[in-house]
């Protein structure tokens, strides 16, 4: 069973690194746009439409952001709680073994 299942802990804490990048990136994004305003684009109807556009691409991207952390946080997780259910079930493989080989004696 174990040659079928594998999980790379080395890969899940890269993917939970890109993951926690991406969210900084969106926040250094957010602020950096925070401070743009769009008066004087054009008539009064394209200035209310980018404005319009700027609070819902905010809103959006904050819910991306902290989507995006609570995904590497449950990554996190989930292979800190692999790890401890391999380490168990190697320890009680080996029990096994021993008292396998200990009872053919």
């Amino acid at each position: 069973m174990a040659d079928r299942l594998a999980v790379d802990g080395d890969e899940l804490k890269h993917f939970m690194k890109l993951l926690n990048k991406s969210s900084d990136s969106l926040k250094g994004l957010r602020k950096a746009l925070s401070d743009v305003t769009v008066t004087g684009l054009g008539t009064d109807d394209l200035d209310s439409a980018c404005e319009d556009f700027q609070e819902g691409w905010k809103y959006g991207t904050e819910q991306i952001g902290e989507q995006t952390e609570s995904l590497a946080k449950i990554i996190g997780q989930c292979k800190d709680s692999y790890e401890e259910v391999d380490k168990a079930l190697e320890e009680a493989l080996g029990k096994g073994r021993h008292a396998k080989s200990g009872s053919a004696e």
